[in-house]
């Protein structure tokens, strides 16, 4: 396909607020050529956030908002994300590893997504976050894991599902060795998630998200 009749890549902004392993994986895809997009912002809701240095080193424009600065009003901290986000016109909103509740704007509705270490709906909503989720799943005996792509509503971890991978739960496993391996599948999911967004498609219809053909399929 010549050059000028190309799509151009999908913008994205990142919201996060830990390491930044989920930027990172994003990062080698784009430069890999795997992802069709651009990252053209990165907001973290932590001070310190390694994420922000990763952000910084690709010379991505970068954000700290913090809650507390806002006395832990999350909706008018989420209008001071949407601010930054919206001076760099995303195409797509995604969460990465963000710990705070984003009340999403109706110019973003449908437009922001999220990935979660467990199968949604278990061990899913307030209070489950990074080795919370594995230790429940542990200590519930479940025999397997994993972890969801859904589009992020004003709930956690209610949006529509986009798509699961799936990991054994083994005998001997602990938070940390169950988190690398479900990890390994994230690494895969999102990029696949956003991909699958810029392809256009993906269509929401109530709680549930169709994957349509890609373009040209006889399927």
């Amino acid at each position: 396909m010549p050059e000028s009749s190309r799509k151009k890549p999908l913008r994205v902004a990142v919201l996060l607020s830990g390491t930044g392993r989920s930027l990172e994986n994003l990062l080698t895809r784009i430069a890999d050529g795997e992802l069709p997009v651009t990252i053209v912002a990165v907001v973290a809701d932590r001070e310190g956030a390694r994420g922000i240095d990763i952000a910084k080193a690709a010379n991505i424009p970068t954000y700290t908002i913090l809650p507390r600065d806002y006395d832990w009003v999350m909706e008018e901290f989420s209008k001071a994300v949407t601010y930054e986000l919206e001076s760099h016109e995303p195409d797509l909103v995604v969460m990465a590893g963000f710990l705070s509740l984003y009340k999403i704007p109706d110019t973003l509705e449908q437009r922001v997504m999220n990935i979660h270490p467990s199968l949604i709906p278990a061990f899913a909503g307030k209070g489950y976050y990074t080795s919370r989720v594995h230790e429940a799943a542990i200590a519930r005996g479940v025999r397997v894991s994993g972890c969801t792509v859904h589009f992020a509503n004003n709930e956690y971890d209610q949006g529509p599902i986009i798509l699961q991978e799936v990991v054994p739960v083994l005998a001997d496993d602990t938070p940390s060795t169950l988190a690398a391996r479900i990890f390994e599948k994230e690494c895969e999911a999102y990029p696949t998630a956003i991909r699958l967004f810029a392809e256009g498609r993906l269509r929401i219809d109530g709680q549930r998200v169709h994957i349509l053909p890609a373009s040209g399929s006889t399927s």
